[in-house]
């Protein structure tokens, strides 16, 4: 049975791109969105409704996360993977990111639940289907700016930063189940809705700042995400992977 993969903020960007990679290798995919319901449909049209289902929900609301896990699991049977990768509200400008004296603490709570409480209602949501068959994955896509902070995105870095805590004490306690959890963290990708702002000048700076002379692409960060979702990955848990073209280098 090929593996059913829930991906959240999937209709467009990184999610998007992470979604046509999983189905080209034979994964089901749901397709979350929240705004963009065209685009989810669309989607589902290009690889089939066999194969794929787009729902909405707002995933820092647990009531609509709760229905979004039951609409799956019944369309698909079961749900073998979730991917936290749903971003809420922020652009990667260099231009008009705020400095820290700048900042407000609702800049960085609008952050901190976009990112942890989002990854806190959709796994705590599919964990029991998880426990009951002794398997399961969950990937949260993080940064690698929690590393090298190119670019100063305060509100946006500390978010994803503790993704990396919830993930590795998620990956201790619930291993005993045979449940998985890993940080797919990529570099600034070129290009999603997000980085569609970024200036040149900060892309071409990265380029050649890396190994591979390249910016990270959302197709690499969507490989990596499959490979993870594999069987092939069933013996790797409580690890942040870097997708930068060696950026950053543990």
């Amino acid at each position: 049975m090929s593996r059913t993969v829930l991906v959240t903020g999937s209709s467009r960007g990184l999610g998007a791109s992470i979604v046509k990679v999983l189905a080209q290798q034979g994964f089901k995919v749901v397709i979350n969105y929240y705004k963009s319901e065209s685009a989810a449909a669309e989607l589902v049209s290009e690889i089939g409704k066999e194969n794929a289902i787009a729902i909405r929900a707002d995933v820092t609301n647990r009531k609509e996360v709760d229905v979004l896990v039951k609409k799956a699991t019944e369309y698909f049977g079961r749900i073998d993977v979730v991917v936290n990768n749903a971003l809420v509200d922020f652009k990667f400008d260099p231009t008009k990111q705020k400095s820290f004296t700048e900042l407000t603490w609702d800049d960085y709570q609008k952050q901190l639940n976009g990112t942890l409480k989002a990854a806190f209602n959709v796994v705590q949501s599919v964990i029991p289907q998880f426990i009951e068959r002794q398997n399961g994955g969950i990937i949260s896509i993080g940064t690698n700016l929690y590393q090298n902070p190119v670019v100063p995105y305060h509100e946006y870095t500390t978010a994803k930063a503790g993704l990396i805590g919830f993930t590795r004490n998620i990956a201790s306690e619930l291993g005993q189940y045979g449940i998985r959890a890993n940080v797919v963290s990529g570099g600034l990708l070129k290009t999603t809705d997000a980085s569609a702002v970024t200036t040149p000048e900060v892309f071409d700076f990265i380029a050649q700042s890396t190994p591979l002379k390249k910016v990270t692409t959302p197709e690499d960060v969507a490989n990596m995400v499959a490979y993870l979702c594999s069987k092939n990955a069933d013996g790797i848990t409580g690890q942040n992977f870097i997708v930068d073209g060696g950026l950053t280098m543990n």
